[in-house]
């Protein structure tokens, strides 16, 4: 007994290095070493589940068994196999299905001392991005800043029958949803010995990362794994269908798996084994950008999302969300009226002449901005809308709106026709920075949105002395957030759009696609 208070005394004066950081500390695998950050301890590479590799392809993570001696998180982890992209390049770090890692910086000078604890979940559709990264901003203010990595594209989200039977739940898909909700079990059962406390965990999103903020939020596996969250243009309240078809579903197990048959033939193989002796890089170069999403299938995701609220089924926390201006202008082009209008009913169909009504077309030009505004309001707004609306109706977690509408030099593609496209309002919150300048309004409002997000992370409440006030969301009032030259508020803009949305979708939930 002793012996064992002896070395109980030893770690803990391990962990607290001459500069006063927690450089050196003990999880459920064993002793890890981080390295000195800006101020902080940063620890770069932190694997929370056994690399899914071999036999553990297409599997559920499997949690990181202990390790010998004091295991070196000093380099980031590998990305994992994605398509291209130029926005994702994830420092030019090498690609590799041994991409199950989180990262964590820590301002604590004890373990002791319970800071919150900020979870970001990146972007990038699902298919491209990297958890690399630190948010100096956020840790300076006595907040632990924590980045998860995550499977993607077909490594991470495809279904098959195959992959049915060999699951215990006869399910598959999914599994990039189900390591981000192990890396979070993982976060709620070691960010103590990091400064942390697990009681005041946020999640944290931006696109396909406020998707699956959305789908955390909603899913029982994630009860009391984080106390509140942050969606940037994401979510997943759309009806199950057996194909997404434009952005206007989620896929059931059934429908995605028939997916996952034609890609086998698209790869060539014939079962399950052959797939699996595939080098990761012929499945990535094979896969298109919408192939793989999550999908509805009964235990990740458990239902249709937009019925689990109205139920009350869902991890009720408080949250803050919101979508930008010209969202939809990062994937909208110019095309022919007619080729608009037919791609429009074959997706909308008996809807379509309403909504050709709302987002009228005349020429190419013209087309472009329309299928912006139906991408914006369709992929992002709606979504964002039922979610507050059902939320503020049936829960008691607090709920905090925005509208995004600074058009600034500083985002990755600038709106042709002002406002604010796809990602614009991170630099806004975070500090990125793309390479424009920001005027000094700009600047100034960056320092208001950033210490709301810092707010939120400590207390719950955005609100702060000599912040503009943020109310919370009641619907058909004027309390959503509106940021464009500074704040104020006022009622939920496209009000008709979103009057269109909510109808066609409720008719695609009652007769079903």
């Amino acid at each position: 007994m002793k012996h064992k208070l002896l070395c109980a005394v030893a770690l803990l004066l391990s962990v607290v290095d001459a500069q006063g950081l927690v450089l050196r500390t003990t999880v459920k695998q064993g002793e890890i070493e981080g390295v000195e950050h800006e101020g902080a301890a940063l620890y770069k590479r932190i694997p929370y589940a056994e690399a899914p590799v071999g036999a553990l392809r297409w599997k559920a993570p499997v949690a990181k068994k202990a390790w010998e001696g004091v295991y070196k998180s000093d380099e980031w982890g590998n990305r994992p196999p994605q398509i291209a992209d130029p926005n994702q390049g994830g420092g030019g770090l090498p690609m590799s299905e041994d991409c199950l890692y989180l990262s964590v910086t820590t301002p604590a000078k004890t373990p002791a001392e319970r800071l919150p604890v900020f979870v970001m979940i990146h972007g990038g559709g699902f298919t491209t991005g990297s958890y690399v990264g630190t948010q100096e901003s956020f840790v300076r203010e006595g907040i632990i800043y924590v980045s998860i990595e995550y499977r993607l594209g077909a490594l991470g989200f495809m279904c098959h029958p195959a992959l049915n039977k060999e699951s215990d739940r006869g399910i598959s898909g999914n599994y990039g949803i189900l390591d981000q909700i192990m890396a979070l079990q993982w976060i709620h059962d070691n960010i103590a010995a990091f400064g942390g406390d697990p009681d005041k965990v946020t999640i944290a999103g931006e696109s396909a990362g406020g998707c699956s903020v959305s789908i955390l939020c909603a899913s029982p596996l994630c009860k009391g794994l984080f106390r509140g969250a942050i969606c940037e243009s994401g979510s997943s309240f759309w009806p199950v269908a057996e194909t997404r078809n434009g952005n206007t579903a989620l896929c059931s197990v059934a429908g995605a798996s028939k997916a996952g048959e034609v890609f086998q033939k698209r790869m060539g193989a014939k079962n399950m084994k052959q797939m699996r002796a595939l080098d990761a890089k012929s499945l990535v170069d094979s896969t298109k950008m919408d192939d793989f999403w999550p999908v509805v299938d009964g235990y990740a995701i458990v239902d249709d999302q937009y019925k689990l609220y109205e139920a009350g089924r869902y991890n009720d926390v408080n949250v803050i969300m919101g979508t930008n201006s010209d969202e939809g202008s990062l994937f909208a082009f110019p095309m022919p009226v007619e080729a608009y209008h037919a791609r429009i009913r074959s997706t909308y169909g008996d809807y379509a002449d309403r909504l050709l009504d709302i987002y009228p077309a005349t020429n190419p030009e013209e087309v472009r901005y329309a299928l912006s505004d139906v991408f914006r309001d369709g992929s992002f707004a709606w979504g964002t809308y039922a979610w507050a609306n059902l939320q503020s109706r049936t829960g008691k977690g607090k709920v905090y709106m925005y509208y995004f509408d600074q058009d600034s030099e500083n985002t990755i593609m600038r709106s042709p026709r002002g406002g604010a496209s796809h990602v614009a309002e991170m630099p806004f919150i975070y500090g990125y920075n793309f390479g424009g300048k920001m005027t000094p309004t700009e600047q100034h409002m960056e320092q208001i949105m950033s210490r709301y997000w810092i707010n939120f992370t400590k207390t719950g409440n955005p609100n702060a002395d000599c912040l503009p006030y943020w109310a919370e969301y009641e619907q058909g009032k004027s309390t959503v957030m509106i940021i464009r030259n500074g704040f104020y508020l006022d009622n939920v803009p496209n009000q008709t759009q979103m009057d269109f949305f909510e109808d066609f979708f409720r008719s695609k939930r009652e007769k079903g696609f």
